[in-house]
């Protein structure tokens, strides 16, 4: 049978997500699927045509071209070792891992064995943002000056899971910090960063944030700024515009529809989409096409490794500076 062969490790929420799209790719085939959960995996493998396994014998077996990573945090970096290993082409959710030397540890076997990563950090394949950027490399704002990223998600996560997390910086904004290293052109220097439980209490006696901002800036003197929230009663909220010396692109937050409605009480709207899924399903569509394209063409896809661990280390600056209340330099 023709297309690439993929194992799917993980099928929770955005493993789901990935199956399906594999499953409906015409270039691809879902023909392993390996969970902790044996009846998540058999209703995966069933609904799609694939069969269970355990997880080295889906990174092993011999019709398995690629393996898609979407288990927890902490199996990723010995699961792409593994993958690596085995001379398949990898696709992990992000991240990497929590700490940055086991990250750059992970990225040497990845190097020795000669074999594609890409890292899921699907908002640059949203179409609206890849086309502000794309706007952007074609000069519509000049040479970029500002750039700024709202990222809000409607409701907080159970306090479980922020326990296990590693923080608003490196699970939340990890996203928008890729995105300003994408869209800014160069490498931040020097991040700021201030935070608060402004949400939840029990998210501050975890130890973590709910509301927090960000300010980067480069060698060059371009600066970032991101802002989260892990609250927003109007819906998924997801904007960023880019300033530069000949204007401005902005890319606004989706809805379901354009209906705009009007009376004496004023205007309305749709709220935006409700969250991740529904926003930002057409980006792990493209997302997952980039990935088998490359691999059917033999070049390196994009997000790399090593731009988990860019992102990872902005992420770890933010968090210290929040900590410290001091800018922290790169």
């Amino acid at each position: 049978m023709a297309g690439i062969g993929v194992a799917l490790i993980g099928v929770g929420r955005i493993g789901r997500i990935h199956g399906g799209n594999v499953a409906a790719h015409p270039g691809a085939r879902l023909v392993a699927v390996a969970d902790a959960d044996r009846a998540a995996a058999e209703g995966m493998a069933l609904a799609y045509g694939a069969r269970v396994a355990a997880v080295a014998d889906a990174i092993a077996a011999a019709d398995v071209d690629a393996v898609m990573i979407c288990s927890p945090t902490d199996t990723h970096a010995d699961l792409i070792e593994a993958a690596a290993r085995a001379g398949k082409a990898i696709f992990c959710e992000k991240p990497v891992d929590l700490d940055a030397g086991r990250i750059r540890g992970c990225l040497a076997v990845v190097a020795a064995a000669g074999v594609p990563l890409m890292i899921g950090f699907n908002r640059r394949f949203d179409p609206s943002f890849a086309r502000l950027k794309q706007r952007l490399d074609d000069g519509a704002a000049g040479a970029i000056e500002l750039v700024s990223i709202i990222s809000k998600d409607p409701s907080p996560p159970p306090v479980s899971y922020i326990a296990r997390s590693g923080g608003l910086f490196r699970d939340m904004m990890i996203h928008d910090l890729d995105l300003a290293r994408h869209l800014l052109g160069e490498e931040p220097v020097e991040v700021h960063a201030v935070g608060a439980a402004l949400v939840d209490p029990a998210i501050g006696a975890a130890g973590d944030v709910d509301t927090a901002a960000v300010m980067l800036k480069t060698a060059f003197g371009r600066i970032a700024t991101i802002t989260n929230s892990r609250r927003a009663t109007y819906g998924y909220d997801q904007r960023i515009e880019v300033h530069g010396a000949a204007g401005l692109v902005r890319a606004d937050n989706r809805r379901e529809t354009t209906v705009e409605e009007a009376d004496a009480s004023g205007f309305r709207v749709e709220p935006a989409l409700p969250f991740f899924l529904e926003r930002y399903a057409e980006a792990y569509r493209r997302e997952l096409a980039h990935f088998l394209d490359a691999v059917s063409e033999g070049r390196a896809p994009s997000p790399s490794g090593e731009d988990g661990l860019r992102a990872q280390l902005l992420a770890d600056a933010a968090t210290e500076a929040c900590r410290t209340g001091r800018p922290v330099r790169l």
